[in-house]
């Protein structure tokens, strides 16, 4: 109720104290996925700052009565921001820049049973995970390979700085974590097959609602588009978004 009441002043009034504290009180969602991006040997305080740059874009995106929270819509712009960062700034990033190979980039550590090479079998499984071929995550694979960052420190004065410092702790809020890995789910390849299974009509209104890059479309934009009511618009999307958690829960 506070969050809700905090976005509508934002947004109907531009109460800039009201987006502060929106900012605030996520600011630990932040934190929390900025860990998830620490092996590639950047900054700490540069990826927080990214992280606060995505969520401050969802603040002034965030529209409360979609009746969905705060902290599942900013989980993709944090993430969209602390991605271009690493994408420009890590070392590896000339082996990232297409589709796939950024889906890899990203995902493939995550995805390795372990930290020996992937057995064929197991690459196969990737490939099919990702949408990509096998071949593009064997290439990866040896150049990702030989270039992890330690996770703990041989040095005494640089020991808080080590990656193992940042490490999670077992007191993370459980709902945050099963927030991002439900967003995480939603952005496997999932969410293409839930959006095939949409008609075109109601797929351009999903995408333009909740998939655009730049600022979503309202209700009265598409209302525009399509010649019909902005309440029409919103009991296809509601209906839209329906049939798709039923494609990801089958």
């Amino acid at each position: 109720a506070e969050e809700s009441s905090l976005a509508r002043r934002f947004r109907d009034e531009q109460d800039l104290d009201a987006a502060r504290q929106l900012v605030l009180s996520h600011v630990r969602l932040v934190v929390s996925i900025v860990r998830g991006y620490l092996g590639y040997g950047l900054p700490h305080a540069d990826l927080i700052q990214e992280g606060n740059i995505g969520l401050m874009k969802a603040v002034k995106r965030y529209d409360p009565d979609r009746g969905v929270r705060l902290v599942s819509f900013a989980i993709h712009w944090i993430k969209a921001e602390i991605h271009e960062y690493v994408l420009k700034n890590w070392r590896l990033v000339k082996v990232a820049t297409t589709k796939a190979q950024r889906k890899l980039f990203f995902n493939l550590r995550s995805m390795k049973p372990g930290s020996e090479a992937l057995t064929p079998g197991q690459t196969l499984d990737v490939a099919q995970r990702l949408g990509v071929k096998p071949e593009e995550v064997t290439e990866m694979e040896t150049r990702l390979g030989g270039h992890d960052l330690a996770l703990e420190s041989h040095d005494d004065e640089d020991e808080k700085f080590a990656p193992i410092a940042w490490l999670a702790d077992s007191n993370s809020e459980p709902t945050r974590v099963l927030e991002a890995r439900e967003y995480d789910r939603l952005q496997s390849d999932g969410l293409r097959a839930a959006l095939e299974s949409l008609d075109a009509r109601s797929r351009r209104i999903i995408e333009a609602r909740w998939l655009a890059e730049d600022e979503a479309a309202t209700l009265h934009d598409l209302a525009a588009e399509f010649g019909v009511s902005a309440e029409r618009i919103r009991q296809i999307e509601a209906k839209a978004l329906q049939k798709m958690k039923g494609v990801l829960g089958a």
